[in-house]
């Protein structure tokens, strides 16, 4: 009987996880690259919040004045969030185009929000109908921001677009590289797919004047993350407008992969901490059980060991399953996006993804994090 209820779980877990990883597919081959030529006529704003940037602030400039877009028609506002570091000292002294500008944070302003009340600060000091954000440690294609807003029209207000992670030929960067690239096809799939659930700051904009209808972040202030896609489901949610994925290559975004274990620990565990916090709860259990299914790959050995060999069977028909369809994922994400030398390291980053997934799942919904030299409460 033990073993019967058990088989019956473990199954229907792998059988909810492949549907979803079914969706993605789909979704990926929905999306499509045709949009029209005519750049939207509204002005710009382009905010980049920034704490601890001295290495990447004056690449990020140089990046962001090198833009192929007309400067009378987008402003770009970087917003210091309490710098401890030199990197404020550095753009204040660099000279700098006349739509560039400087802000920082007032001390009262929304003390527990972290990076959404440098955004929010940006937005309420901004003069754009539409909303660019990126990061300080990112460097942009010259043709990054037109190739970005050519996605919209009057009835989009959200559009995200691809990051990248730069490598430096170890292996650990290899697999950061490809295990990104992932999470992007992932949020490009449910995008296509009509489900809208993740994306990343670094490359998004939207409208403000949608941003202010679905009353921005005022509903998560106390979250220290998600001012990319608790934004963008409730502008789904919440709004008649459509959400995009632009597949445009020359809107890559580019930046570092982790140099240590312990800030792509502690990343990923900043990115998990949101999940619980989704407002449509019938995604919550989704994720959940997506928990459970890379739970039960852990847990498989162990019951076939102390229970019945047969589980042997479950677990390596689990895992074959969840690298054949997870690799048809990534090929055809690479196909839209990236090359596809990423795939030749599949197979170790199947092995990585399993245990990773797990521990910062757990510890990112449960526990505290470091973030730019803050330690904070999830």
């Amino acid at each position: 009987m033990l073993n019967t209820c058990l088989i019956i779980i473990f199954i229907s877990l792998l059988l909810n996880y492949l549907f979803f990883l079914s969706g993605i597919f789909r979704g990926l081959g929905k999306l499509t690259g045709s949009v029209g030529d005519k750049i939207s006529d509204e002005f710009v704003s382009v905010i980049i919040p920034f704490r601890n940037e001295s290495e990447n602030i004056l690449k990020s400039l140089e990046s962001i004045e090198n833009q192929n877009y007309p400067k009378e028609r987008f402003e770009v506002i970087y917003v210091n969030d309490f710098s401890d570091d030199d990197s404020l000292e550095k753009l204040l002294c660099t000279e700098k185009s006349s739509n560039v500008k400087v802000l920082s944070v007032p001390e009262i302003f929304s003390v527990n929000a972290y990076k959404k009340r440098a955004i929010r600060f940006g937005i309420e000091n901004s003069i754009g109908e539409i909303i660019v954000t990126t990061d300080a440690d990112c460097i942009q294609n010259k043709n990054w921001l037109g190739s970005l807003l050519k996605y919209f029209d009057e009835q989009t207000g959200f559009v995200s677009g691809p990051v990248e992670f730069i490598e430096n030929g170890s292996l650990f960067s290899n697999l950061q590289k490809l295990e990104f690239a992932g999470l992007v096809f992932t949020g490009a799939g449910l995008i296509g797919a009509g489900k809208p659930t993740i994306c990343n700051a670094a490359n998004i904009a939207y409208r403000k004047s949608v941003f202010k209808i679905v009353n921005g972040f005022n509903d998560n202030l106390n979250l220290s993350s998600g001012d990319d896609e608790l934004l963008m489901q409730k502008i789904s949610k919440g709004t008649e407008f459509k959400i995009k994925f632009c597949t445009d290559k020359e809107a890559i975004v580019k930046t570092q992969a982790n140099d240590t274990l312990g800030k792509f620990y502690h990343q990923r565990k900043r990115w998990a901490s949101k999940g619980l916090f989704y407002a449509d709860k019938l995604l919550v259990i989704k994720l959940v059980l997506i928990f459970l299914f890379y739970l039960s790959l852990i847990l498989l050995p162990a019951v076939a060991i102390f229970l019945s060999e047969s589980f042997w069977i479950i677990f390596i028909l689990s895992f074959v399953l969840k690298l054949s369809f997870e690799f048809w994922i990534i090929k055809r994400g690479t196909g839209l996006l990236y090359g596809k030398e990423l795939l030749k390291y599949i197979f170790i980053a199947e092995l990585f993804h399993i245990p990773y997934i797990i521990i910062a799942g757990a510890f990112g919904a449960f526990g505290n994090f470091n973030w730019k030299d803050r330690k904070i409460k999830r």
